[in-house]
């Protein structure tokens, strides 16, 4: 039973954090609500960061979940730029703040999100070395793309995952000049797979970027400070003013591994275990977004996923679920892109070992189709390429589990609707 004289304290100010106590409220709990940030700006959203507002055509208040003053007119008491250091399961306690600040809590969401990989090799304290995760990370790096254009200056990105190539993308409406390093064979090998990753390959070659795949950076080479070049494996050296580390993300478990709740092994992400309700192995400690391992019934394995949708749902489905409602989190993971005139959205999972075929339908020369990941006639994801409002059929077909017959589902014509009947 949740009352008013309860405490429910969320460590983490991104939008799963925001969201969850948004839905706190929605679903009327009266209680104290505590969101703890360590970052010193309102909770935002991190797609624009990569995207328009990189781009300079999204100014910097949009990317906020709130505005700042519906924290306190909702009487969610916002710590911001503070860190919390340890739990206490026994006393169920969190410790926060320079001063050590210890609150009690019934309930505790952890939507610690993720950080970003750093480059473990020579030369990275160099000034023009770079990352994209927070904020401050997109302020700085749109006025280094900015001076690049002006200066015809360029970028080396290690990594060609989505930030990667969004940020590539960026570069070259800039006007920089763009060389992305990446050890696998394909721009986005891992979600992908070869059949799609080329198609992206040719897309961004058609607007100037250079690929060197099958290698990896060992060195930024620097001078006074500044980056002059960097080096790869195999023995290539690439020009370069700035770099980019865009060689993924870790989930930030360290709170959750210190006070001794189970995480899952790197197979299944290495994030916080949870159920299907986003419980810890406590069960009054809950987490979503990019920290969290849940079950997924509907791919039979353990998903940990860090886009978007999933902290947008993840921390209201854990909100709800720490006020006892029957709130199962099982969404289909799902996730957007743009990149010059090509926009995408992805339903599903399905990395390269899990599926027999790619079907595609439409015309993937034009850019303007649906692939379909699919194994013994089961869809296990799709991409819809500048193609619209088609992600409700495609997640159905996902969810149905049916066999399809894969040559009408390459075929325009054929209603996706009727394929999941």
């Amino acid at each position: 039973m949740v009352d008013a004289d309860q405490t429910f304290v969320i460590v983490g100010g991104g939008l799963a954090g925001a969201k969850a106590a948004e839905t706190l409220r929605a679903e009327g709990f009266t209680g104290r609500v505590i969101l703890i940030c360590d970052e010193r700006d309102h909770p935002y959203e991190r797609p624009p960061l990569s995207k328009g507002y990189l781009l300079g055509k999204e100014e910097r208040d949009s990317v906020f979940v709130h505005e700042p003053a519906w924290y306190a007119q909702n009487d969610i008491e916002l710590h911001l730029g503070e860190t919390v250091d340890a739990i206490d399961r026994t006393a169920k306690t969190v410790r926060f703040g320079e001063d050590g600040t210890l609150v009690r809590y019934d309930k505790l969401l952890l939507a610690t999100g993720a950080e970003p990989r750093r480059l473990d090799i020579p030369g990275t304290d160099l000034a023009g070395v770079h990352h994209l995760r927070r904020l401050a990370h997109a302020e700085r790096l749109k006025h280094v793309l900015a001076a690049l254009g002006r200066d015809n200056g360029h970028i080396v990105i290690a990594g060609a995952g989505w930030i990667g190539l969004e940020v590539a993308a960026a570069a070259r409406e800039y006007g920089a000049e763009v060389t992305v390093v990446e050890p696998s064979a394909t721009p986005l090998h891992a979600v992908l797979g070869p059949e799609l990753g080329n198609l992206f390959a040719e897309l961004h070659r058609e607007h100037g970027v250079r690929f060197h795949f099958g290698a990896r950076l060992t060195e930024i080479v620097g001078q006074d400070g500044m980056v002059l070049a960097a080096r790869t494996d195999d023995g290539e050296e690439h020009p370069a003013h700035d770099v980019l580390a865009a060689i993924g993300a870790a989930p930030r478990i360290g709170l959750a591994e210190a006070a001794g709740l189970e995480i899952a092994d790197r197979a299944h992400g290495a994030g916080v275990v949870v159920d299907d309700r986003l419980r810890t192995s406590d069960p009054d400690i809950f987490a979503a977004g990019d920290v969290a391992s849940f079950p997924h019934a509907l791919f039979d394995t353990r998903l940990r996923v860090e886009h978007w949708a999933n902290a947008l749902n993840g921390g209201p489905a854990a909100a709800r679920a720490m006020l006892g409602r029957d709130a199962t989190y099982d969404r289909v993971p799902y996730f957007f892109s743009d990149q010059y005139d090509l926009g995408m959205e992805y339903s599903g999972w399905a990395p390269p070992g899990t599926y027999d075929e790619v079907v595609i339908r439409g015309d993937a020369g034009k850019r303007e189709f649906i692939a379909f990941w699919v194994k013994q006639g089961r869809v296990l994801a799709g991409m819809n390429v500048n193609v619209w409002d088609v992600t409700e059929p495609i997640q159905k077909l996902i969810r149905s589990k049916a066999q399809v017959d894969t040559e009408a589902l390459a075929d325009p014509h054929v209603p996706l609707d009727g394929l999941a009947s």
